[in-house]
């Protein structure tokens, strides 16, 4: 009875709401190219090593001239499998393969270069790829500590799971925001990639402040009827906890 009155509730107020609310503001197209990295934990510090010296002036100068809008390289702390993380973002998905295209370039120009390439793939040999689009969010800036949640959801019934979160939960984070709680917060959709067809994500000045502030979002979404229905929707999930060590801006 309770997800019957949750799916009745959500119904009502994903068609009762019309073109003119905020959440309808049109912002520009954001996708982000992402790689997982499976590494060897003894040589992971070395990745990531190699990383400040060959991506990092590569993505950075990216950065700078246009061809993407941020880049970032994170540590594993609490999850799952992966290790380590490198993403990037730009406005449209033609943008990010042209921008990997010449990053490869950058970085493989010298045999320095093409060396210490050999020596991470050794690092870290396996990964996987996932192109995200920005569906909502808030917060201009990346904190250095990130809460990340990666879910698997029914296909069919995704785009309602976007709604919840835009209509319902994203002013929930952008007062977390406001109140210096959060740093940022993003919810995208799977373009290409594995399983998980959405990512949540929140990101704080330090892991204290992202925990208290996950726990606070739990706590509030703990007995909530629309919440029901997001968990029918999106049923199960691997949560991730991150470290920022290289991004820009």
């Amino acid at each position: 009875m309770l997800r019957h009155k949750a799916a009745l509730a959500a119904s009502l107020l994903l068609s009762g709401l019309g073109a003119g609310t905020p959440a309808d503001a049109q912002e520009p197209e954001s996708f982000t190219y992402s790689t997982y990295f499976y590494c060897d934990v003894g040589l992971q510090d070395r990745a990531d090593e190699i990383i400040e010296q060959t991506d990092k002036p590569a993505f950075d100068a990216a950065v700078a001239s246009g061809a993407v809008s941020s880049w970032g390289w994170l540590k594993h702390h609490t999850g799952g499998k992966w290790r380590r993380a490198q993403f990037y973002s730009a406005g449209s998905i033609d943008a990010l393969l042209d921008a990997q295209k010449k990053v490869d370039a950058q970085v493989n120009a010298s045999s320095k270069g093409k060396a210490l390439s050999k020596e991470f793939a050794s690092a870290c040999k396996s990964h996987d790829d996932y192109i995200w689009r920005s569906v909502a969010g808030g917060g201009k800036a990346r904190g250095p500590a990130a809460f990340s949640v990666y879910y698997v959801c029914d296909m069919n019934r995704e785009g309602q799971a976007d709604e919840l979160m835009k209509r319902v939960y994203a002013p929930m984070y952008d007062k977390l925001v406001a109140d210096g709680k959060l740093v940022s917060w993003g919810w995208l959709e799977h373009i290409v990639g594995g399983e998980y067809r959405r990512l949540a994500t929140m990101t704080a000045k330090d892991l204290g402040s992202l925990l208290a502030a996950r726990g606070e979002v739990v706590a509030k979404l703990q007995d909530d009827e629309l919440s029901r229905v997001f968990d029918d929707i999106c049923g199960s999930h691997a949560d991730y906890i991150w470290e920022t060590k290289s991004a820009a801006p």
